[in-house]
């Protein structure tokens, strides 16, 4: 209970500074949009760089991988499936959707809870690594061949099939899953200024999170596609990744109850950075992060509860 009191503790705190700065006016009326930008080009990618690069690639082919990537995976076909059909949702809508229904806070959430609640750091990692190397890259990919879509003829061709090769988060990834495969280390020199930049991506998202809660809608979470992602995240998804978890891979019980805490992890404000930074869905990301973070401590709590 600690360790979720002083997840939720810390990113309370941030989002409401940011939320001040927003009130206040100091960073204008661009301040949002200014800080998005710098979190999506400069600290998420050295993030992605950093961790990725010191990580275990073979921590992706563990049983927690397979669960996690069952949840993710049934998550979106459901949104799909229902946002598609009976919200008429556009393309660039699904996507920021289908993220904000299966991606977890392993960062800034998940870390403290892994630490406190599970006692292993290193359960969030598989679903850490499956959003870095697969979810973000496709997710991302798809919104900029569509935001290159118009056109057409043959450079019109050329700029679809190369906009995801000139996604910095998307280059980032690579990077770091070579590294992390080849056993080479960065530099001192690359390193430091890398660890720098890389801190400015959580308290960054959070800031940024926090000032467009001012002068926003409070009426928005009630909207269809707000409560079908916020529903799909909260309960759908740990629901899923602890039935395969039990029932299909039969894992002892420490490691489904592991699985089904991570999986429960609210929506990351990675999401809202890609809406803002591709315009897109901003009012479905926010909402939904900001429901399934209150609506975490009560489902986590009750998983603790019936899993021990």
């Amino acid at each position: 209970m600690t360790g979720l009191l002083t997840g939720l503790a810390v990113v309370a705190t941030v989002v409401a500074v940011g939320y001040l700065v927003g009130r206040t006016g100091v960073l204008g009326p661009s301040g949002q949009t200014v800080v998005s930008r710098l979190v999506f080009f400069v600290g998420t990618p050295a993030l992605l760089l950093q961790t990725l690069a010191e990580a275990d690639v073979h921590v992706l082919f563990s049983e927690q991988l397979v669960a996690a990537s069952a949840g993710v995976l049934c998550s979106v076909l459901v949104w799909l499936v229902v946002a598609g059909r009976w919200l008429r949702l556009s393309r660039e809508d699904l996507v920021v959707g289908g993220l904000a229904g299966s991606f977890v806070n392993a960062a800034n959430i998940g870390l403290p809870i892994a630490a406190y609640v599970l006692g292993d750091v290193t359960a969030v990692l598989p679903a850490m690594l499956l959003q870095m190397v697969v979810l973000t890259p496709v997710a991302l990919g798809i919104l900029d061949v569509t935001r290159h879509s118009g056109g057409p003829g043959r450079a019109a061709a050329v700029r679809r099939a190369l906009a995801p090769l000139v996604n910095p988060i998307l280059l980032a990834s690579v990077v770091g899953v070579v590294l992390s495969a080849s056993g080479w280390r960065l530099p001192t020199a690359v390193a430091q200024p890398l660890d720098l930049l890389a801190g400015l991506a959580i308290p960054g998202a959070l800031l940024a999170f926090g000032i467009s809660l001012h002068g926003g809608s409070a009426a928005g979470w009630r909207s269809g596609e707000v409560l079908l992602a916020t529903g799909i995240k909260a309960f759908l998804q740990p629901a899923a990744t602890f039935a395969v978890a039990r029932w299909v891979l039969r894992m002892d019980d420490p490691a489904v109850h592991a699985a089904t805490v991570v999986a429960a992890l609210p929506t990351a404000q990675n999401v809202f950075t890609y809406a803002v930074r591709y315009g897109v869905a901003r009012d479905l990301a926010r909402d939904t992060v900001l429901l399934t973070t209150v609506l975490f401590g009560p489902v986590i709590v009750l998983i603790s509860v019936v899993l021990g």
